[in-house]
Order: structure tokens, then sequence, then C-alpha cells
């Protein structure tokens, strides 16, 4: 399986609101391309803050590999 982790306020998507929406031909949510969104419906599985990044990654890293994470 993956595992789908994202930045707090990123704006996930190929095209922006204003094209989906008319695409779509319907008014969508306010924020339905922000990673909160995102985490709120299941698209997005973890929001880490950037600074947090590479100690999140490696804690993920070991739990698939059934490692002990670094402290």
């Amino acid at each position: 399986g993956d595992i789908v982790v994202a930045e707090p306020k990123a704006l996930i998507g190929f095209a922006g609101p204003r094209v989906i929406e008319q695409t779509v031909r319907e008014t969508l949510p306010e924020g339905f391309q922000r990673s909160e969104f995102l985490l709120e419906k299941g698209a997005v599985d973890l929001i880490v803050d950037r600074r947090e990044m590479k100690d999140k990654l490696a804690q993920l890293l070991a739990l698939l590999q059934k490692l002990p994470a670094a402290a």
C-alpha cells in the first residue's frame, strides 16, 4: 500500500479550482484541494510540517521495514 504524506495547507491537484469547477459544472467545497480537506476525506494519510518531514519519513520507513526508529 501507499502512505500519502502532505505538508500543511498544501494545494494538491493538477488543475486549479476554477478549471475543475468549469469542467465538472458544479460548485465544489471551499478548500477541496487542500491537504487538510483531503485528510478528512481519506485521500491523505498524514500531514507533516516540512521541518519534521525527515524524522517522520524515517519513522515510517522503519515501521515498514520492521526496524527500530532512530531516537
